[in-house]
């Protein structure tokens, strides 16, 4: 009989603050095993109970740091946006996000949260959210109904988001900005989100925010090219409790035209990579065959740009070597890679990226790290990181947002010189 280990690992678990699905692949075992641990139907491994041990000593250092700021973090996805503001001294007090393997995901590279990613926010009650400093949501964009505006319009009557933003997704970043008063927010998007729905949503969105009694700087389209390998453009929107200098006119953006190129996210193949992911490559580091392209599906992209080159179209696959620019990295990669395929050589089909790859194109591991935990297979991979954002841009974001949003905060052991009054 064994000597109540579960007493040992759930301890150690619940100190934790971790769930058996989320500690999995951090202990680098499945959690059936967790479980039949937790139940005391096997003992648990040493090293497994040292590494506990290290989680629950990390956390309960973390605690006794005053945070800089208090965030929430609104169609959360993976994390990108989170990944910007965290490590400038923010604490995360509230997450949303319905997509159950983004879920996963998200908990494995976070687990060591005090509170449950919530589900849909549109049955979150406002009350149910914490009090914070910033908001960041990287919301989906819907048209609006114009039907009751025009209406009260029409009678002279006096209308507000609640009226133009009812049914929309934006409608929920809205009435918890109402409500809990952040001393600032950050919302991101696609860059057609200007001209979407003949301009009349970014329109809606600007005016709503404003009328909150926000300061809203000139949003910025900003593209990742700088940054990342990667053409990929999208629009930020910051705004403030009080007004300030704040302005995305003077953020330094890096030149796209001198951005890093393909080579430095590609696995070397070489066998040099460290700590080579066993699933995306093999014992000498080769790329898995698997993201080879099939002569079926291969002959059918290039029929396929054949054919709307003749039509005098512009669609077909985007084959990229070493030395290129990716196109954006979409949520549909996984049905058949055409925008980004590697080129591998005469004679030889091309290749998807692999999910580690994706994850150092889009800027949550740098150029050669495997940090950043996939728990989800290949086709939830490629929709979450095409959905996600590019970790450098918000990084760079967040250090020119955070003299206007910490609360007297420290940032890389530098004194914050930037203050701007904020009523508290």
């Amino acid at each position: 009989m064994l000597h109540d280990p579960q007493s040992d690992f759930s301890r150690l678990r619940e100190r934790a603050g971790l769930t058996v699905e989320a500690l999995a692949p951090l202990l680098g075992y499945s959690p059936a095993t967790l479980y039949r641990w937790e139940r005391g139907a096997a003992k648990p491994r040493q090293a497994a109970l040292v590494v506990l041990e290290e989680l629950v000593s990390n956390r309960s250092a973390k605690e006794k740091v005053e945070p800089a700021f208090r965030f929430i973090d609104l169609f959360a996805g993976i994390g990108g946006i989170r990944r910007g503001f965290e490590p400038l001294g923010g604490k995360c007090v509230f997450t949303s996000e319905w997509d159950r393997f983004a879920k996963t995901t998200y908990s494995a590279n976070f687990p060591h949260d005090d509170h449950e990613i919530s589900g849909d926010i549109t049955k979150t009650a406002t009350k149910d959210i914490p009090e914070h400093d910033l908001l960041l949501a990287g919301f989906p964009c819907q048209p609006f109904s114009i039907a009751g505006v025009s209406k009260k319009n029409a009678l002279g009557r006096a209308h507000g988001f609640a009226d133009e933003t009812q049914g929309t997704l934006f409608f929920d970043v809205a009435r918890i900005i109402a409500e809990h008063r952040p001393r600032a927010f950050l919302l991101e998007n696609v860059k057609n989100l200007v001209n979407h729905d003949k301009g009349r949503t970014f329109e809606v969105i600007l005016r709503t925010l404003r009328e909150l009694g926000y300061f809203v700087p000139t949003p910025r389209v900003i593209n990742a090219k700088g940054f990342v390998p990667q053409h990929r453009e999208r629009i930020l929107i910051a705004g403030f409790r009080e007004e300030c200098e704040f302005s995305f006119d003077d953020l330094d953006v890096p030149d796209p035209l001198e951005g890093p190129k393909l080579g430095t996210i590609l696995h070397p193949e070489d066998g040099s990579e460290k700590g080579p992911d066993k699933h995306y490559t093999g014992a000498r580091g080769r790329v898995n065959e698997k993201y080879v392209l099939t002569d079926h599906l291969w002959k059918y992209l290039q029929d396929y740009a054949a054919k709307h080159r003749a039509a005098g179209n512009g669609f077909g696959f985007g084959l990229v070597g070493h030395g290129d620019v990716a196109r954006t990295l979409s949520a549909r990669y996984y049905k058949d890679g055409s925008e980004i395929l590697i080129d591998r050589g005469a004679g030889r089909n091309p290749r998807r990226l692999t999910p580690r790859e994706c994850a150092r194109l889009m800027g949550f591991d740098k150029p050669g790290e495997s940090r950043f935990l996939i728990p989800v297979s290949d086709t939830q991979a490629y929709k979450q990181f095409g959905n996600s954002v590019a970790v450098p841009v918000i990084e760079a974001v967040a250090r020119h947002m955070l003299p206007y949003v910490a609360t007297g905060a420290v940032s890389n052991g530098q004194h914050l010189q930037k203050r701007v009054p904020l009523v508290g």
